[in-house]
């Protein structure tokens, strides 16, 4: 039968190349995911990471564990060039940082203690994907995801695909099984069950050849994954030879119909849906790209649910499973595409992009989130042949998908099903092409610090609001993801002084600006009643002084306005400017003539109604005094494993609980427990606010943390390890 052992713990590194007979005391026990060095929060230089790392890992094998099975390490992703040997014997290279890979350990394995040594070279390469040319983002180094042994018989599954049939009217299954070899007095045993466990189908099915493809009919009522309603059910397949089970795979899918249309539209599940969303790049302050399930499903639920997006693309790379995962269990809509960065290089490295291309499908090509694949390099020149064979391999390796390739000028060729641009325009470029999804706007037009001046911050949340109004209004366009969730590290020919592009609607924490809170606003009030003046409420922040106009977020029917205890008036949402926006913005313009000055400034009060009764409140003190330190953490529980990490989230606050900007202090940790604190310390806050993390020790108990800044009370939050 099929044994897989995690990988991830007992580690030994060192940020150097060292032969195989290097004594143990050179090296530092680690646990994955791990980042070949640490970094700070800014400033990042790329250089820092290029570099080849050693890892080394001790494990025994057990008398009889291999007894005639095939030995492999699989390995989630590492950065960027992978060199694997085992007992000082060479197994292979893999080129390539975003998509997994393996290799096949039979024969070179001992019974008793064996030595893996593994050399990743994190040196951006010209020759392997995304290098080449320029590229705005960074990738670090490491072995930044999983690693599992696994031990199968000779004759094993290798993949399962399950294909969902005619889902709208009478729902069936195909599913395409590869195994191995060719087997011999086999059966395949197939079990669909739903998320209860409730066995919904069970087929047995005997088998020759190394592909099977089976079908399911007459499945009855199955409950259609959605947005609303991410259903999910469960595949187990089973070989049998000689009447004997000797493996077993499962593969989690939805049942659920996608398809963009050539009216303009998406649909899901036969409705059509405006897509609205946000880009995603998978790396993080401080660690790099090395984050563990929780930080990675951390983000999936902050797209989801504070941000109110209904789909993400993974730019510019295939992403974590984890990350994936967590979209399949929430109703998170995915756009994911192969890696690279406007460069498009010679044959070789064009290989390696369909290698990476294939990997990424074969592992996501049953995830129901997923709707569409990138087939070609972002913002790259045409190139018919190559992405020709991009769309081919597509096609063959997943019918059930459209394909899509993210351009940035209009006139591209197109050879996809649907397409993909890259939109910064004020207005909207119209292709004569549907449908046409706007997968990048905003970004480096428009920068945006959470320290900004206050005009800044709001039309950067208005940039992302107009240019929604417009792609909804706009009946070729299927909906458009903004650039980006998420500021993120950069190379110096990009982004800031500090190297870190301001693009995201949130801080490198993942902590709010101003537009973020335009996308919160958009979800309905049955999910969440959102309610945000768009101000620091000070006289000074904007040119000429006052407030005028006051920008408010929210999805109410109309807000009130009070000065202190002065009525201002009542409002309703801004449909004139942002006519197809589901929840317009508010503008509040006070009456001429507008003179701030000479009048007693008093706290700001905002009312938002739904059916005529108050829904929410907001108040902003206008002493802008500190009251207190606000410190959270993004879960209180952490695995024993030494990698798991919780974000310490950090903000100096009025006495209402709004984040003071301009309160830049440096807050003091100290920790008690088997742990440790990952990022500044102390921490100077940007905006008021900034994080770090509190990551796991080994052994099982309680991590206490507390966080101290001068002026204010000190604040103990507690995490559970294990348990």
């Amino acid at each position: 039968m099929r044994m897989v052992q995690s990988f991830n713990q007992d580690w030994l590194f060192a940020p150097e190349r060292l032969a195989h007979d290097a004594p143990d005391q050179r090296f530092k026990v680690v646990s994955l995911p791990h980042t070949n060095r640490l970094f700070t929060h800014h400033s990042v230089d790329n250089t820092a990471y290029q570099f080849a790392s050693t890892y080394r890992k001790l494990f025994v094998l057990g008398a009889g564990m291999l007894d005639g099975r095939r030995a492999f390490i699989d390995f989630d992703g590492a950065m960027l060039v992978t060199t694997v040997w085992l007992n000082g014997q060479y197994i292979g290279t893999h080129r390539g940082g975003f998509t997994p890979f393996s290799f096949e350990l039979t024969g070179y394995l001992t019974p008793g203690e064996n030595v893996l040594t593994v050399y990743v070279d994190a040196t951006e390469s010209p020759n392997v994907p995304p290098y080449g040319g320029l590229v705005d983002y960074l990738t670090f180094g490491g072995l930044y995801r999983d690693v599992h042994l696994r031990l199968v018989e000779p004759c094993h599954i290798v993949d399962v695909f399950p294909k969902p049939v005619d889902v709208l009217t009478a729902p069936g299954l195909d599913c395409q099984i590869k195994l191995s070899q060719p087997p011999t007095d086999a059966h395949l045993t197939l079990t669909l069950t739903d998320a209860g466990g409730v066995v919904v189908a069970r087929h047995q099915h005997a088998v020759s050849d190394e592909q099977a493809d089976l079908s399911l009919r007459g499945l009855g009522d199955i409950t259609l994954w959605s947005l609303d309603n991410p259903a999910l059910y469960r595949l187990s397949v089973e070989l049998l030879q000689g009447g004997v089970v000797s493996d077993f795979m499962e593969v989690r899918f939805g049942f659920r119909h996608a398809e963009f249309c050539p009216d303009g539209n998406f649909y899901l599940n036969g409705q059509p849906l405006n897509l609205f969303g946000l880009n995603r790049h998978q790396t993080y302050p401080f660690i790099g790209a090395a984050a563990p399930k929780h930080l990675q499903q951390l983000d999936a639920d902050i797209l989801k649910h504070e941000l109110g997006c209904n789909i993400v693309r993974t730019s510019h790379y295939a992403q974590s499973t984890y990350f994936l995962d967590r979209c399949d269990e929430i109703g998170l809509l995915v756009f994911e595409e192969l890696a690279g960065w406007q460069h498009i290089g010679d044959e070789s490295w064009q290989k390696l992009v369909m290698d990476d291309l294939r990997a990424m499908i074969e592992r996501d090509r049953h995830r129901p989130s997923v709707i569409l694949w990138g087939v070609r390099v972002n913002e790259s020149p045409d190139d018919e042949g190559f992405y020709g064979e991009t769309n081919q391999l597509a096609r063959t390796l997943d019918p059930t998908r459209q394909t899509g390739g993210v351009r940035n000028f209009i006139q591209s060729q197109f050879l996809e099903d649907v397409f993909t641009l890259n939109d910064f325009p004020e207005g909207i470029q119209q292709p004569l092409v549907r449908p046409h999804l706007i997968t990048e706007f905003g970004g480096h037009l428009f920068p945006t610090k959470t320290w900004d001046h206050e005009e800044r911050r709001v039309e950067h949340a208005l940039h992302h609001a107009r240019k929604h109004s417009l792609q909804r209004a706009h009946p070729d366009v299927a909906g458009a993801i903004g650039w980006c969730a998420f500021d993120y590290h950069t190379h110096k020919e990009f982004g800031s002084g500090d190297r870190i592009c301001y693009h995201g609607v949130m801080d490198i924490y993942r902590l709010p600006k101003m537009a973020a809170y335009f996308y919160r606003s958009q979800k309905p009030p049955t999910e969440e009643v959102v309610l945000h003046a768009a101000t620091n409420w000070t006289m000074g922040d904007r040119s000429g002084g006052g407030n005028n106009p006051l920008t408010i977020f929210s999805n109410c029917e109309a807000v009130e306005v009070f000065i202190g205890d002065e009525f201002q008036g009542r409002f309703l949402p801004d449909a004139e400017q942002y006519p197809a926006l589901a929840h317009p913005p508010f503008t509040v313009r006070w009456p001429e003539p507008y003179n701030p000055w000479g009048t007693p400034f008093r706290d700001l009060t905002v009312r938002g109604y739904i059916g005529g009764s108050v829904a929410a409140e907001q108040r902003i003190d206008a002493s802008h005094t500190p009251d207190r330190l606000r410190v959270s953490l993004s879960t209180d529980r952490l695995k024993p494993d030494g990698a798991d990490l919780a974000r310490l989230a950090v903000a100096v606050v009025d006495c209402y609980g709004n984040v003071l900007p301009y309160h830049m202090h440096p807050v003091r940790f100290s920790l008690e427990g088997d742990g440790c604190l990952v990022g500044a310390n102390p921490l100077v806050l940007l905006g008021g606010q900034g994080a770090c993390y509190v990551k796991s020790g080994r052994r099982a108990g309680v991590i206490t943390v507390r966080a101290e800044v001068d002026g204010l009370a000190s604040v103990l939050v507690r995490l559970t390890v294990g348990g």
